[in-house]
């Protein structure tokens, strides 16, 4: 099936689905959200997975140089964005201030589904964000990011005590630590690069993104974040 054909067969799809939902007693709300997702679903892919890592790589070099070009953050932007969305890239990163994607990979508005939580952990909520950028607005690049002295990784390898519900997403780091060394600085890296890959395997679990990794459309990579340079290296 040619790619024009899969957009074309999901537009279908969610047409279907908001007519068929009127008997049903589906409110307003709820078509309008059917709507704004086959407004989404309309723009076709136009990077490859490859050109799209190779876009962020290149535009992270330009950071790392202070070549940074900041594109996309025109008002023309503004207005070609404000009714559909394509993002060639869906980044999964820590919310550390320090590790902000659009400025480190020197993207714009409307290039990067930014998906934000501490350790880049794979929750239920960000695997659930991350298949809507993949399978309904088409972004053919995931990359998992960690960073460098990760204070969430650090608190997972330290097993102490925390206050609230910060002990939650250690709770989702610690599965990747088995066998790793204590905490000292070595330790935290090979730990961060530890759970990167747990949270890809974790991702690789939904049969949306397996599918979409199949067919070559989709490819996921592991990242790593220097803050003391700004580079983003390939794990």
């Amino acid at each position: 099936m040619s790619q024009g054909q899969n957009f074309g067969g999901r537009r279908t799809f969610l047409k279907r689905g908001a007519i068929g939902v009127v008997g049903l007693g589906i409110t307003t709300r709820d078509l309008f959200w059917q709507t704004k997702l086959a407004q989404a679903a309309e723009l076709p892919a136009a990077l490859s997975p490859d050109a799209a890592l190779q876009k962020l790589l290149e535009g992270n070099q330009r950071f790392v140089k202070q070549e940074s070009q900041h594109p996309h953050q025109s008002q023309a932007r503004l207005l070609e964005v404000a009714q559909a969305q394509h993002p060639f890239a869906t980044v999964l990163s820590c919310a550390d201030s320090r590790v902000p994607a659009e400025i480190l990979f020197d993207q714009g508005i409307g290039d990067i589904f930014d998906i934000r939580i501490a350790g880049n952990i794979a929750t239920p909520e960000a695997i659930g964000s991350i298949e809507y950028a993949v399978g309904l607005l088409g972004s053919p690049l995931l990359m998992v990011l960690g960073h460098e002295r990760c204070g969430a990784v650090t608190a997972a390898v330290q097993k102490e005590a925390l206050p609230g519900d910060i002990s939650t997403f250690v709770k989702a780091i610690q599965p990747a630590l088995t066998g790793l060394e204590k905490p000292t600085p070595d330790g935290i890296d090979r730990a961060v690069t530890a759970n990167v890959h747990y949270q890809i395997d974790q991702l690789r679990r939904s049969s949306l993104l397996a599918e979409r990794l199949q067919s070559g459309k989709l490819k996921i990579v592991a990242g790593r974040y220097d803050l003391d340079t700004g580079t983003v290296t390939i794990l």
